[in-house]
């Protein structure tokens, strides 16, 4: 195979963050430099997919080709969005509010990476970036005359990438990211050395390359999980304290329930504190998340069964007096018979709890002699 000199880039620096107003200025800035840089990497991929087919290639770099064109078609889809709701301009806030949401949000459903993540418009432009550099090192397709000066130029961009990245590392992890970084750096500058003495770096450099992107991927996922578990963290302390709220609303429907009618379900009120604290780290949010899913179905089953008891001691509330009322039209509300029926329904009902099988058969009792006396 021919090696062949290509075009690369590198995606732009998104404007703002999430939840800014963005400037229209700076909207249709980054549209255009997106517009660019997408045109640019689908090229840039073609040729770097032929090119690992005609060198024999094609499975060993499946997994990064395909992971580099799927992160590209999910930028693209964003970008239609994008540019579609950037309408030539015409954006109000709202619409810059949504753009912004559009490009810091997460592009779910779009790339699935590692532990079922999603990351932002920009971290999907690193991530592409950092699998490109890493493919066209691996088919020696870096551009430029000085194939070796080129790489060491693209490994100390991404070196400040990963910089960028490791300043969002908690602190129990941070000082850990600190000293890859170091160490990398450390041997970029022993490759640089030894280049600029005209020295072969070609066999230290492949393998830099591959730590350095693997350092970078998982850098980037790690924030992503970090930013999606604090989201997750965020909806379980909103649903748990909305589970508190209906577990002492339950509590009441349910003690009054007991109260009215008998017999009454018996369904355990369950208790939102046995779940524990919420939990902050990624691998216990998931877990504690599907627990209150379950709370909040056994909070909704048994609320339906409390309220349908009630339900029915008030429908055979209104029976008896949609009855009543048509006997008093009929003017047979004080024969005696019926008098004395209501008079029997009424106590019943009233009665805490109810004994719901005898009152419905006292109103049914109310209706048959209604059905005899009317004429």
């Amino acid at each position: 195979m021919s090696v062949q000199q290509t075009t690369t880039t590198t995606a732009p620096s998104a404007p703002g963050k999430l939840g800014d107003a963005l400037e229209p200025a700076a909207i249709q800035q980054y549209l255009g430099a997106l517009d660019t840089w997408l045109r640019v990497r689908r090229s840039e991929l073609d040729e770097l997919d032929q090119a690992a087919i005609g060198a024999g290639r094609g499975g060993e770099l499946a997994g990064d080709m395909s992971l580099a064109l799927a992160l590209w078609k999910a930028i693209s889809d964003r970008y239609q969005l994008v540019f579609a709701t950037w309408d030539g301009g015409r954006v109000l806030q709202q619409e810059r509010e949504r753009i912004s949401a559009l490009v810091w949000g997460r592009l779910d459903g779009a790339t699935e990476l590692p532990g079922g993540l999603a990351v932002s418009l920009p971290e999907a432009g690193r991530l592409c970036d950092a699998l490109t550099g890493q493919l066209r090192s691996r088919l020696a397709l870096v551009p430029g005359a000085d194939e070796s000066a080129a790489r060491i130029r693209e490994l100390r961009a991404q070196l400040e990438r990963i910089r960028d990245q490791v300043g969002l590392e908690p602190a129990n992890s941070r000082d850990a990211a600190i000293a890859t970084l170091a160490e990398l750096l450390s041997r970029l500058e022993v490759i640089t050395a030894k280049a600029e003495r005209g020295g072969d770096v070609g066999g230290l450099l492949g393998p830099m390359e591959a730590e350095a992107t693997t350092f970078e991927r998982d850098l980037i996922v790690g924030n992503a999980r970090r930013r999606d578990a604090r989201s997750k963290v965020i909806s379980a302390r909103e649903l748990r304290a909305d589970l508190e709220a209906r577990e002492a609303a339950l509590q009441k429907l349910a003690a009054t329930c007991v109260a009215t009618v008998d017999p009454a379900p018996r369904y355990a009120v369950p208790d939102v504190d046995a779940l524990g604290p919420v939990p902050v780290t990624p691998d216990e949010i998931e877990p504690y998340l599907q627990r209150l899913d379950r709370v909040s179905q056994a909070l909704e089953v048994a609320q339906h069964a409390y309220a349908a008891a009630l339900e029915q001691h008030a429908q055979l509330v209104g029976l008896l007096d949609g009855y009543v009322a048509k006997a008093r039209a009929a003017g047979l509300d004080t024969h005696p018979d019926l008098a004395e029926s209501e008079r029997a329904a009424r106590a019943l009902l009233e009665r805490r709890p109810c004994p719901m099988a005898i009152a419905e058969q006292l109103v049914s009792t109310y209706r048959a002699w209604l059905t005899k006396e009317t004429p």
